[in-house]
């Protein structure tokens, strides 16, 4: 059983079928498996990606400077975070919003003791604005929370059931890892599911992290209870 975990999720995932924006019954479903959890016992932190309104590498030039456009997707990350907040809490999921980011009228400060606190507390943490930042993307921040809080694993929300040896999208037959270690993710190009920054913190600290399938209901919940569900890279 896993005490604690941090969740990656995407803003594309919460965009839903809009492609822009937030789909409410995507994040009710992210609340529901969430709530799952919880009830079994595990303290759950969240990081929520910006790129369903501002992805900042994309939005760079014409005037903007990278600076500002990662900023941007930080503050996007935000928006869909205090979003999120509201939909869970009108779920019945204690939910606290911490933003890296300076915003004290829309979320608490982060800090690493006021997270803990809360965390301990049976509240689910959602953490915004990423390391604010710029050239850090919210993956990497996934990982280096996860490390700060100690977590047992970073879990990264996907659409398909872990890590392929070629886009399973695109391709029949692709292969489906169940374990990687972390130089195996770093080196192969083919694998872009998590940013190579990332991968490579979770490699110099020996963070756990696992691809997974949260489309799935009770995914989430197996992977606390120790099941093997997605790819374990390790």
């Amino acid at each position: 059983m896993r005490k604690r975990i941090l969740v990656k999720i995407s803003g594309e995932q919460l965009a839903g079928n809009f492609g822009y924006g937030v789909d409410p019954e995507v994040v009710a479903f992210f609340a529901e498996e969430i709530k799952q959890v919880v009830a079994a016992g595990c303290q759950v932190a969240v990081v929520i990606g910006g790129g369903n309104m501002v992805r900042g590498k994309d939005m760079a030039g014409h005037g903007i400077r990278r600076v500002t456009a990662d900023q941007m997707g930080m503050l996007s990350g935000l928006i869909n975070a205090m979003a999120a907040t509201d939909i869970f809490e009108s779920l019945g999921v204690q939910t606290r919003c911490l933003s890296n980011i300076f915003a004290e009228q829309l979320a608490e400060s982060y800090s690493f003791r006021l997270a803990t606190k809360h965390l301990e507390g049976g509240r689910v943490v959602l953490i915004a604005g990423g390391l604010s930042r710029p050239y850090f993307t919210h993956d990497t921040a996934a990982v280096s929370l996860g490390l700060e809080l100690g977590v047992d694993v970073v879990l990264k929300a996907t659409k398909v059931d872990g890590i392929y040896n070629k886009d399973p999208n695109k391709h029949e037959g692709a292969t489906l890892f169940k374990e990687l270690n972390y130089q195996q993710a770093i080196e192969n190009t083919g694998i872009s599911v998590m940013d190579k920054a990332a991968l490579g913190l979770a490699l110099e600290q020996q963070q756990p992290v696992i691809v997974y399938n949260s489309t799935k209901p009770g995914n989430l919940l197996k992977i606390v209870q120790g099941e093997a569900v997605g790819t374990l890279i390790s």
